[in-house]
């Protein structure tokens, strides 16, 4: 495994540093400081623009505490995990009811701190599994709006990042995905071309590569794929590949 992104959340600055130099000296995990945040506001504004395996979370803070914090973090949709790091011996049986990590007291031990980031990491290794490939026969599982969707996977006409999600379009329906477009391609069958560095199409669904202005790069090569009306713009860098993959 990679090193753990962490945030820590503490609104002691000195707390703050000692963490990160006892993280910096953890290696089985490995551990890298993505972010610091001094309260609950500052600590879900980072939340909402990263992705953080772990978060170190101090309980006693000025406005929301870290316990009402924690419990905010496990209703994400992919949940950091949390480990308490605190002054306070007496809220530990309320930190694992609401499925804390760990709990540790201050001040910390290195070692102590290297056994957390150990049950994260086999707590990560149990939730992620392999991922099966994506074959013509099976289907994405897209959960939207409160409901969860199974669409064919040969029915996808393209992949499309946009920002934290992906855009997978039928001929019918417009769907949002939430993951990577470079992780889902390792799973995707053949039949899936990279046209652009944020979009993967059906081979079997381009019907023509046509001239196309776009306002953001310009004069370029774009699909049209059967079924819709919209045409999505290839990179320079794929054209090559694409007009070789179509056998052109």
């Amino acid at each position: 495994m990679t090193a753990l992104n962490v945030l820590i959340v503490d609104d002691e600055p000195l707390a703050r540093a000692r963490l990160r130099t006892l993280l910096g000296d953890c290696h089985s995990p490995a551990a890298a400081v993505g972010g610091e945040a001094d309260g609950a506001a500052q600590a879900l504004a980072l939340v909402g623009r990263a992705h953080f395996d772990l978060v170190l979370l101090d309980i006693h803070m000025p406005g929301t505490d870290g316990m009402t914090l924690a419990e905010t973090l496990a209703r994400l949709p992919q949940p950091p995990a949390v480990v308490f790091v605190t002054a306070h011996a007496e809220h530990a049986v309320k930190a694992f009811e609401i499925d804390a990590v760990d709990y540790l007291t201050k001040p910390v031990r290195r070692e102590r701190l290297q056994a957390a980031l150990q049950k994260v990491e086999r707590l990560a290794q149990v939730h992620a599994g392999p991922e099966p490939d994506l074959s013509e026969e099976q289907w994405l599982v897209i959960h939207e709006r409160g409901r969860t969707l199974r669409v064919p996977v040969s029915e996808v006409l393209y992949f499309k990042a946009e920002l934290k999600y992906i855009t997978v379009r039928t001929a019918a329906a417009t769907y949002v995905l939430d993951d990577s477009l470079a992780q889902l391609a390792e799973r995707l069958p053949p039949r899936f071309v990279r046209i652009h560095r944020n979009a993967l199409v059906a081979r079997g669904a381009i019907r023509a590569l046509v001239r196309q202005h776009d306002p953001v790069e310009g004069d370029g090569w774009a699909v049209r794929l059967a079924g819709i009306d919209e045409v999505l713009m290839v990179s320079r860098r794929q054209v090559a590949a694409l007009r070789e993959s179509l056998g052109e």
